[in-house]
Parts: C-alpha cells; sequence; structure tokens
C-alpha cells in the first residue's frame, strides 16, 4: 500500500488538502458536510455564500432560520436536508469524537472520518466512494463496507496523519484524471498493477 502512495505521489505531488480559505476547524466541518453527494466546486460556492454573508460560525448557523440557511448553501445541492444536518451538528454541545459525530443526525462514516482527520488531526483514513473504486479494480478490496476498507488501509500504512491526508487527496486526484467511471487507463500510473487496465 505504501508503495502505491509512493507511486501516486511522485506522480502528481504534494496536494496540500483539504481546501480551506479560513483555515477555521469550523469551516472544515462544515465543508465535510456539504460535500456529501456533490463535488467541491459546488460547495466552494456554498462556503462563499456563508462567508460573504458572515454566517460561517456555529452561533450563526444556530441562530439562522433554517430557510435563509438553505438558500445560501443551494449550490451544494440537497440543501435542505444538508441544512437540517448542520442545524443538527450544531445544535450537539458534547465532546468531539468519532463516536459521537456518528451519533449526530445525517453525519455517516465518512463524514465523521474526514472531519476527525482534517479538522481534529485525528487519524481515521478516509474512505469514499473514489477508493472503493481504484482498489475494486487494483484487486485489493472485494468489499464496499466501510468500515472493513477503512482498517484495511490502516492496517497497511504508517499511522501518520499526513500520509492519511495526502494519500486520501492523491486517491481524488487519480479518480478524477483517470480513474474515473469509465476509465482512462493508457496514463494512469498505476495501469501496470491494476487488473481492470489489463483486461481493456
Amino acid at each position: 500500500m505504501i508503495e502505491i502512495y509512493q507511486i501516486l505521489l511522485n506522480h502528481f505531488g504534494k496536494q496540500k488538502w483539504w481546501p480551506c480559505r479560513t483555515g477555521d476547524r469550523f469551516e472544515i466541518i462544515v465543508g465535510a458536510i456539504l460535500t456529501q453527494n456533490t463535488n467541491w466546486k459546488n460547495v466552494d460556492k456554498a462556503l462563499d455564500n456563508l462567508i460573504k454573508n458572515k454566517m460561517l460560525s456555529k452561533n450563526k448557523i444556530k441562530k439562522i432560520p433554517i430557510s435563509r440557511l438553505s438558500a445560501l448553501i443551494k449550490p451544494a445541492g440537497y440543501y435542505n436536508q444538508k441544512a437540517k444536518k448542520l442545524k443538527a451538528f450544531v445544535k450537539y454541545n458534547g465532546k468531539i469524537t468519532r463516536a459521537s459525530l456518528l451519533s449526530i443526525w445525517g453525519i455517516g462514516y465518512e463524514t465523521a472520518d474526514s472531519i476527525m482527520l482534517y479538522a481534529y488531526n485525528k487519524p481515521y483514513f478516509v474512505v469514499d466512494a473514489y477508493t472503493k473504486r481504484i482498489f475494486s479494480r487494483l484487486g485489493l478490496i472485494k468489499t464496499q463496507d466501510y468500515e472493513y476498507v477503512r482498517n484495511y488501509f490502516e492496517s497497511k500504512l504508517p499511522k501518520s496523519i499526513s500520509v492519511y491526508k495526502e494519500f486520501h487527496a492523491l486517491i481524488v486526484e487519480l479518480a478524477k484524471r483517470h480513474c474515473k467511471k469509465e476509465p482512462l487507463c493508457r496514463e494512469c500510473p498505476l495501469a501496470g498493477r491494476c487488473r481492470h487496465a489489463k483486461r481493456l
């Protein structure tokens, strides 16, 4: 696994994720919720709306009418649902742990791990649809079960927050450029290792 990480790092270079303008933990958390079922370009527009309207704080989101919040985050899609999810998050006042995040309505495994890794610098590997697609094609995972895949990565990698962050970002870059739903295998840096590429 670390060899694949090095190949991608050498090919694409450092990605320096999470994309965050303010450097604020709360922005990362909001972004992690907004990015559910959409791409980052749309999330960026929603975050811009919140920043321009001075609404990117826990207290402001707690007080803003949900209809107004929905309108501000509309570019991120599923805006009514996501507004409810943001409201559910800001309502929570306890200690933030992976377990506590998973107890909040609207936060699943991927969102919880994104928050833990990028906002709180805790070593949880983030598994997304790209991860499952790429590593299934490589023949390294044979299940889509989130916890199995996360534990698999964490068992194969050094317990390094920086490696977890960088590898996740590199996987996203690989999926965007090469390992799409209809893959572009010819120039993929992992083509020589990929059983899917060999069949094409």
